[in-house]
């Protein structure tokens, strides 16, 4: 299931060329990110981490095919996949798209630690839906 939501290129994230600075999209994509969290998985990050469960990222790749300019509206997608060697992962493949032009794509990794430490782990109610997610490939960051 791809999951998106719309945005506008803000004036104060756009550099001397005229182009989005390539720091800014991956706050877009946190931001869908964080929305699918809450509105699909369900799980509020905020909730979570008062209850003793903290979400983390462990590593991304990013990978920017055309840049964004000021104003630009565009749409940030997600999609949910589970780990092939079955880890506690929670794998979200992202793009930036303009005019139906991939703009950026990016693979997010993530997992859950308790607060007060301990072993990654996914919780029962995100376990329940990534066990129905497809497998995560490399191939599918393209």
């Amino acid at each position: 299931m791809e999951f998106t939501k719309n945005y506008t290129a803000r004036e104060e994230h756009i550099d001397v060329q005229g182009i989005m600075d390539g720091l800014y999209y991956p706050f877009y994509m946190e931001y869908c990110r964080h929305d699918f969290i809450r509105e699909i998985l369900g799980f509020d990050l905020e909730t979570e981490a008062k209850n003793g469960i903290y979400m983390v990222l462990s590593q991304y790749t990013i990978k920017f095919l055309r840049s964004l300019k000021k104003d630009d509206q565009f749409k940030v997608t997600c999609e949910l996949f589970a780990d092939k060697n079955k880890q506690p992962k929670l794998h979200f493949k992202q793009s930036i798209i303009l005019n139906d032009k991939v703009m950026t794509t990016a693979i997010f990794t993530g997992t859950c630690v308790p607060a007060k430490g301990g072993r990654p782990f996914l919780p029962d109610s995100i376990a329940k839906i990534i066990a129905e997610a497809p497998l995560i490939e490399m191939e599918n960051l393209r």
